[in-house]
């Protein structure tokens, strides 16, 4: 299985074994990581934002017109910004990292 990285609050890495398939948001609840989701997973908010490590931003799939509409009301928007909601793990991110943003911003479309 892919290993996946959480950067959380203080800097520590919560390293998770996750199957392929799986959404980053999905596999954060599933193991406790503070990623809200508040419209869970319908690409109707941002506060599944995440920042992906430069390493493995362009071993993902370009995002789409939606969702780069959702990341333009993301706190603490960077260029390796995605929607956990929209990253399927693969194989292929094996180690991938996120860091968690210090906050959300809840503005449900």
């Amino acid at each position: 299985m892919p290993k996946v990285i959480f950067i959380v609050e203080g800097g520590a890495e919560v390293v998770i074994d996750a199957p392929a398939g799986l959404s980053v948001l999905e596999i954060a609840h599933q193991n406790n990581i503070d990623l809200e989701g508040a419209c869970e997973g319908s690409l109707a908010c941002s506060t599944c934002h995440v920042i992906v490590d430069e390493e493995y931003f362009n071993k993902l799939e370009p995002a789409e017109e939606p969702e780069e509409d959702m990341l333009d009301l993301a706190f603490g928007l960077t260029p390796t910004s995605r929607l956990g909601c929209q990253i399927i793990l693969t194989d292929e991110l094996d180690g991938i990292k996120f860091k968690l943003p210090s906050a959300t911003r809840n503005i449900n479309l």
